[in-house]
C-alpha cells in the first residue's frame, strides 16, 4: 500500500512539473508553463539568453510595433522600465540585468495582470529578438 502511494505521489508530481500549472496562496498567483516563463501577481516573466542592451532595444521596438501611446521610458544602467497604454490598458514591461548573456523581462497587462496578452507580448519581444 505505502509503494502504491509512493507510485502515485511520483506520477502526480511529474504531472505537475510537465504541465502548465498555477498556485494561489492567499492573493498571491504564481504559475509555471513547460520551464518557460513564470506568472506571478499579474507579471509574465520571462529570462533571455540575451544581452541587456538587446532585450531593451527589442522592448522598445515591440511598443513602437504594437502603436502603443503615452509611452515612458525609465531606463537604468542595469535595466529600466517602458510603461504605455494599449487599446486601453496599462502595459508595464520592466527589464533587469541578470548576467552578461541573460536578462529578465517581465510584461504586466492592466491592473491585476492578464496573462493572455503578457503572452503576446513576450512573444513579440521574442520575435523581434530574433530579428536583431
Amino acid at each position: 500500500m505505502l509503494k502504491r502511494n509512493c507510485w502515485m505521489l511520483v506520477v502526480l508530481a511529474g504531472i505537475f512539473f510537465v504541465s502548465s500549472c498555477s498556485l494561489q496562496v492567499g492573493d498571491r498567483v504564481a504559475g509555471i508553463h513547460a520551464g518557460k516563463f513564470f506568472y506571478t501577481d499579474g507579471n509574465l516573466i520571462v529570462n533571455y539568453d540575451v544581452s541587456l542592451e538587446k532585450t531593451w532595444k527589442a522592448c522598445k521596438k515591440t511598443m513602437t510595433d504594437m502603436q502603443a501611446s503615452d509611452i515612458e521610458i525609465d531606463r537604468k544602467v542595469s535595466g529600466g522600465t517602458l510603461k504605455a497604454v494599449l487599446e486601453g490598458d496599462d502595459i508595464r514591461i520592466s527589464v533587469e540585468y541578470l548576467e552578461k548573456s541573460l536578462t529578465k523581462v517581465s510584461v504586466r497587462v492592466g491592473l491585476a495582470g492578464n496573462s493572455i496578452a503578457s503572452e503576446m507580448i513576450q512573444k513579440k519581444i521574442r520575435e523581434n529578438l530574433v530579428t536583431m
